[in-house]
């Protein structure tokens, strides 16, 4: 099964999206992009990654357009600018998903406050794509 993961930055919710579902099945070819791509996955993401066994660490953005005539199984934005600005695919594709996340990187407060809010997201995206892919 082909899976793309889009984002704006894929810096985050996208990455760490990929991480989940590379992890439930070496069978699932998984990738994600963004739409404007950071420069480097946000290290607050990897980090709490780890934290569950799954290293992001050689993971780097990548724009969406290098995907835009591949066939996959799924593509699934996971924040409202990538939903809103997905460009058309030229390959094809069985389904396209939005399942919507809050960005962690914008959380603001104490290290302890917004490290919590990286473990929140990243446990509800595990949850949602368990339900759909396990």
């Amino acid at each position: 099964m082909r899976v793309l993961i889009l984002c704006t930055g894929n810096s985050c919710r996208s990455q760490m999206a990929h991480g989940f579902i590379q992890s439930f099945s070496r069978d699932f070819e998984v990738h994600s992009a963004g739409t404007k791509p950071a420069e480097r996955v946000n290290p607050k993401a990897i980090e709490v990654m780890k934290e569950v066994g799954i290293d992001l660490s050689s993971h780097r953005p990548k724009s969406v357009e290098i995907y835009l005539n591949d066939q996959w199984d799924y593509v699934i934005t996971v924040c409202g600018g990538a939903n809103e600005s997905c460009p058309n695919f030229i390959g094809k594709v069985g389904k396209r998903l939005h399942i919507g996340f809050d960005d962690p990187s914008d959380a603001t407060g104490t290290d302890e406050f917004v490290m919590n809010e990286f473990r929140r997201v990243r446990d509800e995206i595990q949850a949602k794509f368990k339900k759909i892919f396990l």
